[in-house]
């Protein structure tokens, strides 16, 4: 991967803004820097680490909101029967669509596990309503050595569009998965967790290589390309490591290429320029405070996203309704289809369309910023932008283009990160789950003795 090399000059000229405006204030909260002794951490200039847990109230008033609304995506575009979850709806909610993602299944079952700890649905339908997508999973929808299809049908299970066996997609579902066995004091669903993990064959997904496949199509095989390179899949790796049926080996962790990205002064780990590959592992996986020999990935994915605002700005001169108020750039839908756009470095010929889970999916990396460009687009635009289960997928607003979907993934890395910021909840159960804490044991993850975390103590 080519390096873009720009100096924060550069990025600030083409930005058209001060250093002071596009860095922030100095301040050190919730990670506190020191000397890193051994190993490499981001390159974080003075005056770019967040103080973590310090938003407006005006703010936290928006994130409880984005939370119910959010939560209500899932609990009523899931299926009763399987818990399946559609892949999108309108923002209106009368969707008829039988597409179900299961990637935005694993968002949607964390989500439940929100909304019954959070009291917005009662607990025991919550419960009814895992237990029966588990069994479903389980008993009924297509499997392959315990890895799923891409797209189903939500209502039978069936392989839709020929899509793939997904190994990243079947990690989001078993990330939700394993969160419902942590969270729930249920011993059916602990069962049903227990037995989906366990007929997991990481060896299988291999296909006689060292790192996993993307995924396998019944008549073409696996897929060439590997998760060998670093993106969203850290999760992956440490729920391979951690099976307790066919794990891979602890090597296989230094066996995953680290780029590094330099971009305004910011240098970072990262493998693609969409800034959901820096969101989606830490949604569950708690890495504050932790780093293995190769870097400290919660300072990483801090950089990512400074480093993606800066970009973001320099593309006001082009786009000049992208400023300090309103930035973010992600893999969402478009005027023209689907698109997987962003940077540094640009990637997916850029238009100017926004999307809202570009920040909020990062509110705990930048959260004074990333939560003022939601509160922007809310005031902003208003019900163009939110409805029935928060903000929709994309807009673009000088083609005065507004999205009529919200996308289950999109939705759910949102609401994840806004109840991750407020209280730590996702983080806390996930990490319940001992197969996670072993795996990261025998990757030699370890205290960061140069970073500090304190409590997010917060009236979420």
């Amino acid at each position: 991967m080519t390096k873009p090399r720009i100096t924060r000059r550069e990025v600030l000229r083409q930005a058209g803004v001060s250093g002071a405006l596009a860095l922030g204030a100095p301040v050190l909260g919730a990670l506190q820097a020191g000397e890193h002794p051994a190993g490499r951490s981001p390159h974080v200039p003075p005056g770019i680490l967040p103080d973590l847990w310090q938003i407006s109230q005006r703010a936290e008033t928006l994130l409880e909101e984005i939370t119910q609304r959010g939560c209500m995506f899932f609990w009523e575009q899931g299926d009763p029967n399987t818990g399946l979850v559609r892949d999108r709806a309108t923002m209106q909610g009368n969707s008829s669509s039988r597409t179900a993602s299961i990637a935005a299944t694993g968002f949607g079952l964390s989500a439940l596990c929100i909304a019954a700890h959070r009291k917005y649905l009662p607990q025991a339908d919550v419960e009814k309503r895992v237990e029966n997508c588990l069994e479903f999973m389980l008993d009924k929808a297509r499997n392959v050595y315990g890895f799923y299809f891409h797209f189903l049908d939500m209502q039978t299970g069936d392989r839709l569009f020929n899509c793939e066996l997904s190994s990243i997609d079947t990690v989001l579902l078993m990330c939700g998965v394993l969160l419902c066995r942590s969270y729930f004091n249920n011993p059916k669903i602990e069962s049903l967790a227990n037995r989906m993990y366990r007929r997991m064959d990481w060896n299988w997904m291999l296909n006689g290589g060292k790192t996993p496949s993307m995924g396998w199509y019944p008549s073409k095989g696996f897929i060439p390309s590997r998760w060998d390179t670093y993106a969203e899949m850290m999760n992956m790796y440490l729920m391979a490591i951690g099976s307790p049926t066919n794990p891979l080996p602890p090597s296989t962790w230094d066996l995953l290429k680290r780029p590094e990205v330099d971009f305004g002064g910011v240098d970072y780990i990262s493998g693609a320029p969409p800034i959901f590959v820096h969101q989606y592992s830490h949604a569950w996986c708690d890495f504050r405070g932790l780093r293995d020999k190769h870097a400290n990935y919660f300072l990483n994915s801090i950089a990512a996203t400074r480093a993606h605002q800066l970009f973001c700005l320099t593309l006001g001169s082009r786009f000049p309704w992208i400023n300090q108020d309103l930035w973010g750039i992600t893999a969402s839908d478009s005027r023209t289809g689907y698109r997987v756009w962003g940077g540094p470095p640009e990637d997916g010929r850029i238009d100017g369309t926004l999307v809202p889970c570009a920040t909020g999916g990062s509110l705990v990396f930048l959260p004074a910023e990333c939560s003022h460009v939601l509160l922007s687009m809310r005031e902003r635009f208003g019900n163009k932008v939110y409805g029935r289960y928060g903000f929709i997928d994309s807009f673009q607003p000088q083609a005065n283009w507004f999205s009529p979907d919200v996308i289950g993934i999109n939705q759910g890395i949102t609401v994840l990160m806004a109840e991750n910021l407020r209280t730590g909840f996702v983080w806390e159960q996930f990490m319940k789950n001992k197969e996670i804490r072993r795996a990261m044991e025998l990757v030699d993850f370890h205290t960061d003795p140069g970073i500090k975390v304190l409590n997010n103590e917060h009236n979420g």
